[in-house]
């Protein structure tokens, strides 16, 4: 049984109002997407820029509302949940976002970032300290982080704090939104393996979403590749890489003839 199961998702956007207030122009960001993700596994989400890709990730953590379709996590329906199970879902529906700079609160010490999740679910403040230190361990930073501010801290280490936030409710499944594509090639390829690293300790489900097919590849047992709001290719990341059914793929991997 899968972890997650999508069915015929459609994501609509209005472009703009005409004359009466009618609608000009619709756009479709996701066009009757349907994939699963077993528990334990990385589905790799590739594509180029504007294809659809971070919506789709967060309409599955319903950050963004989808216009149709179904959305099952853990045997749970996700859209028609009420606010309170919807709550107890995102316990173990989690994300680490694209801009290590924008998702962290300038305001707010370290602490308060990586424990806010567990705070938002009803604990203490003051009974999560242990907790944080370990999270900050887990991905590779000491302790004193903790006391600091997001400013004292590079890219690399930025994202590493907001691995740590995901981590912190310990959810099963975490969508990974281009976490490296705002990093140095090196930093980047260090945060992808203690995202691997992490996924084996913690028992966690990936979704992972890339424009970098190399990265995908490395990190991923399949790979769905989407182009223009629709999944083109579906398939074991050894098949796509090796033998791609579709044109699109093959444009991707021609793009990067390091894979």
């Amino acid at each position: 049984m899968p972890l997650l199961e999508v069915r015929n998702l459609v994501k609509v956007y209005s472009s703009s109002e005409g004359v009466f207030g009618k609608t000009a122009r619709e756009i479709r960001a996701v066009n009757g997407v349907s994939f699963d993700i077993h528990k334990g596994e990385t589905l790799g989400l590739v594509g180029e820029s504007g294809c659809g890709k971070s919506t789709l990730g967060r309409m599955i953590l319903r950050l963004v509302e989808p216009t149709s379709g179904e959305i099952q996590f853990d045997q749970q329906d996700v859209l028609s949940a009420s606010p309170s199970v919807l709550r107890r879902l995102r316990r173990n529906m989690q994300i680490i976002f694209q801009d290590p700079f924008a998702s962290l609160d300038p305001r707010m010490r370290i602490e308060e970032i990586v424990t806010e999740p567990l705070v938002i679910h009803g604990a203490s403040r003051s009974g999560v300290r242990d907790q944080a230190r370990e999270m900050m361990q887990a991905v590779g930073l000491d302790e004193s982080a903790l006391r600091r501010y997001p400013h004292e801290f590079s890219g690399g280490q930025r994202q590493r704090i907001g691995i740590a936030r995901a981590l912190i409710l310990r959810p099963k499944f975490i969508v990974c939104d281009e976490p490296v594509s705002a990093l140095d090639v090196s930093v980047g390829a260090q945060i992808v393996n203690l995202l691997k690293q992490l996924q084996q300790q913690f028992g966690l489900t990936y979704l992972f979403i890339s424009h970098s097919m190399p990265v995908v590849r490395y990190l991923s047992d399949r790979i769905a590749v989407m182009r223009a709001g629709e999944i083109v290719e579906l398939a074991s990341s050894e098949e796509i890489t090796s033998t791609p059914a579709h044109e699109y793929t093959r444009t991707l991997l021609a793009a990067t003839p390091d894979v």
